[in-house]
């Protein structure tokens, strides 16, 4: 069974919950990233995307050189223990409908980060095929075609 461990990118880039706005927007773009987990020292206390840093920041008026991710990050994310097996958390994602997820081990640390596309390469097609659509549709349109 393979692990998480075995098919996360391990140089995690992650942010402090002071790093302004622009400069994880920054982040985001020299390194083609769509999100940065927020840390404090090395432990995981929220998420940044860049549809929180254009739809909760610059909709509302706030200036990305003086908003912090502190201000914006989602406190509470969903992330995985670098010991789950991918076929789990390939299903997990498809239940809270996400493509990635920062990776921690036991003690909470972070340590890396996983991606749908890293799980598509280890999960069974049909899981991989199964949370697709999940993530994409919704589970409960996939089952309403299946009645």
């Amino acid at each position: 069974m393979t692990q998480i461990k075995d098919v996360m990118s391990v140089n995690t880039q992650f942010i402090t919950p002071e790093t302004t706005l622009q400069a994880a927007a920054q982040i985001m773009a020299e390194k083609d990233l769509g999100f940065l987990p927020v840390g404090h020292h090395d432990r995981l206390i929220g998420m940044i995307t860049d549809r929180d840093i254009t739809v909760r920041a610059t909709a509302q008026g706030h200036h990305p050189a003086e908003v912090t991710a502190r201000d914006i990050m989602t406190p509470q994310t969903y992330y995985c223990y670098d010991d789950q097996s991918t076929e789990e958390i390939c299903q997990n994602m498809a239940e809270v409908k996400v493509r990635r997820f920062p990776v921690v081990n036991r003690d909470k640390r972070l340590v890396g980060v996983v991606s749908f596309g890293d799980l598509a390469q280890t999960a069974s097609a049909e899981t991989v095929g199964e949370a697709e659509q999940c993530i994409t549709e919704g589970c409960a349109s996939k089952a309403a075609k299946a009645a």
